[in-house]
């Protein structure tokens, strides 16, 4: 069975471009070896669950092994072992229903605003600046009604949010292979939902993956909405593997056009590797590393 983002969530918790063969170098490249002298224009993180594998305190010693200096997707009880290794979560989770419940349906206000207000200080302590949020599935529901219920929702919690300086930031999904029904799945949507918010306190997470799928265009998108955008995260289409010459999305130009928007966050890893995950993951950091 093919592992999927959703599955492997709740584990932990409870444009089409040729890509130039990697260098010799970089593809026999062990991922052990000291950490790579990087350029310091992209601050790189990767997601756990793509490697839920490997024992978190390995994983962690991996990534300063790297010159990582973020693992996301974490939950709380796992702070405190990132901050053992010196690591940070540039996006942790731990609050919210997941992703097919979320803001665009009131039922689920009340119990998502007080999820998300428990968490708030939990993230100041840590020295976390972001959480995760989702917008839910349609069932049925327009892109407006969408909006409007998403907007009242997230509008109680921004009061909350900037007390304690905490982004909440929104996912874009692929609604055609991944996530069926996800409303979240165009970044225009998701900047008008941030217009309507109207604090910099929410932003979106372009999943590049997930809006090549919906959308392609990825670098003319990032250049019009960048000022909506809080995150980035990367997979290989198709399939969500490795970044490499075997998937249709060119990584350097990319990364290149996220510096030039002037971006000081992350960009994150969360691809699936099918080959040696640390290898891969290493690879892939050196390929955005712009």
């Amino acid at each position: 069975m093919k592992p999927s983002r959703r599955s492997a969530l709740k584990t932990l918790t409870g444009s089409a471009l040729a890509l130039p063969a990697l260098t010799t170098t970089l593809a026999t490249a062990n991922p052990m070896d000291a950490a790579p002298k990087l350029k310091g224009n992209i601050n790189h993180s990767f997601c756990r669950w793509c490697y839920s594998k490997i024992p978190f305190e390995e994983l962690c010693v991996a990534a300063k092994g790297m010159g990582i200096k973020s693992i996301e997707l974490v939950d709380p009880q796992d702070w405190p072992i990132l901050k053992k290794h010196g690591l940070t979560s540039a996006l942790p989770q731990g609050a919210g229903k997941g992703i097919t419940e979320g803001f665009n349906d009131p039922k689920y206000h009340d119990e998502l605003v007080a999820s998300y207000e428990a968490i708030f200080p939990k993230l100041k302590e840590a020295g976390y600046s972001t959480i995760i949020c989702f917008s839910g599935n349609r069932r049925g529901m327009s892109d407006e009604e969408g909006l409007k219920n998403c907007a009242v929702g997230l509008k109680r919690l921004m009061p909350s949010a900037e007390k304690y300086g905490i982004t909440m930031i929104m996912e874009l999904l692929n609604s055609k292979v991944d996530h069926k029904d996800y409303m979240c799945d165009h970044t225009a949507w998701g900047a008008d939902l941030c217009q309507r918010v109207g604090s910099n306190n929410f932003k979106l997470l372009y999943d590049i993956y997930h809006m090549q799928i919906m959308e392609g265009d990825i670098i003319r998108t990032i250049r019009k909405y960048n000022q909506y955008i809080g995150h980035y995260h990367t997979g290989g289409n198709p399939g969500r593997n490795e970044i490499d010459e075997t998937q249709e999305i060119y990584y350097p130009a990319v990364m290149r056009a996220i510096v030039d928007t002037g971006y000081k966050g992350y960009v994150s890893q969360e691809f699936i590797p099918k080959r040696d995950p640390l290898k891969s993951l290493k690879e892939a950091v050196l390929l955005c590393d712009v």
